[in-house]
């Protein structure tokens, strides 16, 4: 397991790290050619904007994150395990707000309480037409997650450790709305299925933190 007081000392050096970018995030990707698709797309679509929030806290001194299983709807992402985030609104001045809002609004952490860390690749997802921005920050203190009723179905506090646990890596064959008995690259994080974009969000921060929690 990851201490909390050493992920909080490596804050500094992860900081100073570039983001790895796509060629990282695709590694998860559910989707083989999806630069292509993207390309495509973004040529007769005008993206939405959001945002979602990566954001690590202590539970008895040891480093967690939280996911979010959301509700069954009629929504491309229906049930998925993902980040608390959502929508860009008109009064956001930037996608760091629209994240730090949107976390307070589905999982009840008050922006005060989350100092944001770094930024991650921003990320086109075809199927809802929204181009997402990926923050990672940090809660000092234990944190009571209050969901919102109409969006989250369950809070995931997943430890730091598993994602930086390449045995929770692997495949899963899986239907939705728009593909059909396709086999994806996934994690395994607290007997759930993380795949797709969040899957390709949480690649390129676990990369990161291998390296800001290295010796070296």
């Amino acid at each position: 397991m990851i201490s909390f007081e050493i992920f909080k000392n490596s804050v500094s050096k992860v900081k100073k790290i570039p983001q790895p970018g796509f060629e990282v995030q695709r590694r998860m990707a559910a989707v083989e050619r999806l630069e292509e698709l993207q390309l495509n797309t973004l040529k007769t679509q005008t993206p939405r904007h959001a945002a979602v929030m990566m954001l690590i806290y202590p539970i008895n001194d040891i480093a967690h994150f939280v996911l979010i299983e959301r509700m069954q709807s009629k929504g491309a992402h229906s049930g998925q395990i993902a980040f608390p985030g959502g929508r860009k609104e008109p009064e956001d001045h930037d996608d760091s707000i629209t994240a730090l809002r949107e976390t307070h609004e589905e999982v009840g952490i008050a922006p005060e309480q989350q100092e944001i860390i770094t930024a991650g690749t921003p990320i086109y997802i075809p199927p809802s037409n929204y181009m997402v921005a990926p923050y990672l920050a940090i809660a000092k203190t234990e944190l009571q997650f209050i969901p919102q009723p109409s969006e989250v179905k369950s809070i995931l506090e997943v430890p730091l450790h598993d994602l930086l646990d390449d045995a929770k890596k692997s495949s899963h064959t899986l239907s939705t709305t728009y593909m059909k008995n396709v086999t994806v690259p996934c994690y395994h994080l607290n007997n759930q299925i993380v795949w797709g974009a969040t899957a390709m969000i949480l690649a390129e921060f676990e990369a990161i933190l291998k390296k800001g929690l290295s010796p070296s």
